[in-house]
């Protein structure tokens, strides 16, 4: 089994995903994680909630994208399932996350339907992340990642209510600049972002919390109205994300 350190910049696309060229991943044939150690109760740093998104390309809808947050046992789930229209036709994103009340994940699944189908589960374990992939007409394979520092971030392509958790993960009192390690699932990209308050700004005739959201090579900004996201504004790829 191979381990992949994690390089400073993640991916933020709306069309179909550079997993489906799957001659390009590095995988190779591995085991199963070893099962997560308990941790003490800690107060939840996450919100339920339930919501509609419009996916905007261009300021023409590309797809649409329904979630819901909520607490399970001990643990939350944070469910989303996208209908996106590409080139190829529709496809259907689906994910499931599971983490621990102070926004640690635990588990996710994903799978996408269209012209191509294909799913995985990723399993966490302290900071290694092993990743089971299936993808049709191939034999499944496994990869593990290793994370550099926490909290790390699961930000899935498409699933854009997973920016409300990173939104919940950032330290509001203390504010600044503050740096989260990412997995970008669907692509099999880990990496990092930093995130920043910039304070109230009116947006769709409302003063709404503003968290700018950085790699390398793009900048993401994030509207909410205190836990809830409201909106996200790609501007170096045309892309907006409105709550319905």
């Amino acid at each position: 089994m191979t381990t992949a350190r994690v390089p400073a910049r993640i991916a933020f696309r709306l069309g179909l995903l550079a997993l489906m060229a799957a001659g390009g991943l590095n995988l190779i044939a591995g085991g199963e994680s070893a099962p997560l150690a308990p941790r003490p109760n800690v107060t939840p740093v996450l919100a339920s909630d339930k919501g509609k998104f419009r996916i905007l390309v261009g300021g023409q809808q590309a797809g649409r994208e329904e979630f819901e947050i909520n607490p399970s046992g001990e643990k939350w789930v944070a469910r989303g399932n996208s209908e996106i229209q590409t080139p190829q036709g529709a496809a259907r994103v689906i994910g499931t996350l599971e983490l621990r009340p102070d926004g640690t994940p635990i588990r996710y699944e994903w799978s996408m339907q269209g012209a191509k189908k294909a799913s995985s589960t990723i399993a966490f374990n302290g900071m290694t992340a092993s990743v089971d992939l299936r993808l049709e007409g191939a034999r499944p394979f496994t990869q593990q990642f290793t994370f550099n520092s926490a909290p790390v971030v699961i930000l899935d392509n498409n699933l854009y209510h997973q920016y409300a958790i990173l939104a919940r993960l950032y330290d509001w009192d203390k504010k600044g600049a503050q740096t989260f390690s990412v997995l970008v699932p669907q692509e099999m990209t880990p990496g990092s972002v930093t995130v920043e308050s910039l304070g109230k700004q009116e947006s769709g005739g409302a003063k709404l919390d503003e968290l700018r959201v950085k790699t390398e090579d793009l900048e993401i900004d994030l509207f909410l109205d205190g836990p809830r996201l409201m909106r996200i504004v790609s501007p170096s790829t045309n892309a907006e994300i409105i709550r319905e």
